[in-house]
C-alpha cells in the first residue's frame, strides 16, 4: 500500500504556472471561485457564501494536506501569485494506488490551456512522486470543456453512471475517466 507524505509541501511549476499551497491570503479568490454558480455548475458542492466559509475551506484543505489524505494546489501564473484556480488529488485510495483528480479555474482564464498545463504537471507528480498506478476524474456529462482536457491528456472514458450523485434535491449523472501509468 502507498504511504503519502506531503511534508514539506511539494510546490510545482510549469512553463507558465506555479502550483503552490493554499494560504489564508487566497480567501478573496476562493470566495470568488467557489461562490460563482457558473464556475460551480458542474461541481456538486455547496456554494461558498462568505469570507468566513472561504477561510474555513482553506483551513479544511490544508488540514487534509497535513494529514496526507488530500493534496491540493493553488494555481497561479508566474507573473502574479494570485490564485486563479485549484487542482489536486482527492478521494485518494492508497491501497489501490489510485487517486481522483479535480480542478477549478476562474472564468477569465478559460480557453487558455491553463488546466491542461497544470494537469500534465500534476499527473507527472502523481505517477512519478506519489507512486500512483491510476488517476481518475469524475465529471458531469455536460462538462464538455473538462472532457476535452481529459481526452487531451490521454484519459479514457470508463463509464457513465446514471443518477450516481444526489445533490440539492436532484440525482446527477457522473462520467468516470481514468489514466493508467502505463499509458501516461
Amino acid at each position: 500500500m502507498l504511504v503519502f507524505n506531503f511534508s514539506p509541501f511539494p510546490n510545482l511549476e510549469t512553463n507558465r504556472l506555479n502550483l503552490r499551497r493554499l494560504t489564508s491570503e487566497d480567501v478573496d479568490e476562493i470566495l470568488v471561485l467557489r461562490s460563482n454558480p457558473e464556475i460551480m455548475q458542474f461541481i456538486p458542492r455547496p456554494l461558498i457564501k462568505s469570507k468566513e466559509e472561504a477561510l474555513e475551506f482553506i483551513t479544511t484543505m490544508n488540514a487534509a494536506v497535513d494529514s496526507n489524505t488530500v493534496i491540493n494546489w493553488a494555481i497561479t501564473t508566474k507573473e502574479n501569485d494570485e490564485l486563479i484556480g485549484m487542482i489536486g488529488f482527492y478521494r485518494m485510495k492508497p491501497e489501490n494506488y489510485r487517486a481522483e483528480v479535480g480542478y477549478i479555474l476562474s472564468a477569465a482564464y478559460h480557453g487558455q490551456g491553463i488546466i491542461t498545463e497544470a494537469l500534465q504537471r500534476v499527473i507527472q507528480f502523481g505517477f512519478e512522486e506519489m507512486g500512483l498506478n491510476s488517476i481518475e476524474a469524475v465529471i458531469d456529462p455536460e462538462n464538455f470543456g473538462s472532457e476535452k482536457v481529459l481526452l487531451k491528456n490521454n484519459f479514457v472514458k470508463e463509464g457513465h453512471f446514471k443518477e450516481h450523485t444526489f445533490f440539492e434535491g436532484k440525482f446527477l449523472d457522473s462520467v468516470f475517466y481514468s489514466l493508467l501509468k502505463k499509458n501516461y
